[in-house]
């Protein structure tokens, strides 16, 4: 799984942009199964992570990773670690930087930065991290060295697309330090030397490639909650095994957990708020966006937020998402309401922690 740093679904092709950004994303998601419905949970990397690794609707205030008592919860990296799998988060970063280091070892993640790299394997670094080829050339050994031993689950995280937007030089037709386009381009560009050098690996042919945003490049929008300024790309690459199409129901980021599992057809007892979306049935999804303050939720095309001191507003989304009509659906409210309720309490209260009782039973007592 490679979580690529504020990768809004505008910057593709596939989406519509016109400025030739991602040729080789846009090249491989004619061979991938791409959905175009998906929504990030929030507007930095730590909602991106919390969703991607506990699949969870984001809790009020501060993200999980950076909270006091978030060890032991119930993640992927669980799931993975209990059918045999080493599991990896990679890093180009320093690890302390908002407690990713913390919250992956402590939840079933081996954790591996930039530390892990000489200065001479190092060809550009900034404050974020080094440079995304040499990120995914760590990925690489590391991939390499568990895959001799049994079967391996890497969740990448990129740094290249991210001011002060450098890298390094002629690897691209974009100066470094110029601009967000050419962050994106060499972002790309460091995907497909990976890809194709992954695709020279005896593991490559068993081999599943996840490729999403962590959240969107911009927030900023004519709303509280713009909505398309939340709508973010994902692809799955593995020739063999994944047949090419389009999923375009509309999903959250909490549900790219289930519905990655359910392709690799695990069986497990779940505690995750997310859906498998090939499971689903229809008329049941949703998505959930917010900010620091701002909590928001779609669903049948329409839009709740919730903000603080008990203020809730209902709008009515067109086609286009970004045309708000205000309206009142106080069924729609309340629903919003337990989606957010639910995960904030659970977390508060230890039962997302695998070391006890099964949700339910839990709901079960404290009613």
């Amino acid at each position: 799984m490679i979580s690529v740093e504020s990768l809004s679904a505008e910057f593709l092709g596939k989406w519509g942009n016109q400025d030739h950004l991602t040729p080789f994303l846009d090249s491989l998601s004619e061979h991938s199964l791409i959905f175009t419905n998906l929504y990030a949970t929030g507007t930095r990397t730590v909602r991106g992570l919390e969703a991607l690794s506990l699949c969870v609707p984001p809790t009020p205030g501060q993200s999980i990773v950076r909270r006091p008592n978030n060890e032991s919860l119930f993640s992927v990296g669980k799931v993975f670690n209990d059918k045999g799998y080493a599991t990896q988060f990679i890093y180009g970063g320093y690890s302390y930087f908002d407690n990713m280091g913390y919250f992956f070892e402590n939840n079933n993640y081996h954790l591996i930065d930039r530390s892990a790299l000489a200065s001479e394997e190092i060809d550009y670094e900034n404050v974020w991290g080094v440079a995304d080829e040499n990120l995914f050339e760590l990925a690489l050994r590391q991939i390499d060295a568990q895959a001799t031993h049994g079967r391996v689950f890497s969740h990448i995280l990129t740094t290249s697309n991210h001011r002060p937007y450098t890298y390094p030089e002629g690897r691209i037709n974009i100066p470094s330090h110029t601009s967000r386009e050419g962050a994106v381009k060499y972002t790309d560009y460091a995907i497909g030397k990976f890809i194709r050098e992954a695709s020279r690996k005896p593991w490559f042919d068993n081999t599943l490639f996840v490729i999403v945003a962590d959240h969107c490049a911009s927030s900023a929008g004519k709303t509280e909650l713009p909505v398309n300024k939340y709508h973010i790309p994902m692809m799955v690459y593995s020739p063999g095994n994944i047949n090419p199409g389009v999923m375009d129901r509309l999903m959250s980021q909490i549900d790219i957990g289930p519905t990655l599992l359910g392709l690799l057809n695990f069986s497990y007892v779940s505690d995750f708020f997310g859906y498998d979306m090939n499971q689903l049935e229809p008329g049941r999804e949703r998505a959930f966006i917010s900010t620091y303050q701002n909590l928001g939720y779609i669903r049948d095309h329409k839009l709740v937020i919730l903000s603080p001191q008990l203020k809730t507003q209902t709008f009515q989304l067109a086609e286009d998402n970004e045309t708000l009509t205000p309206t009142k659906n106080d069924e729609i409210v309340r629903e919003a309401i337990s989606w957010y309720q639910a995960a904030s309490y659970s977390f508060k209260n230890g039962m997302m922690k695998v070391d006890n009782n099964k949700l339910v039973s839990r709901f079960e007592k404290s009613r």
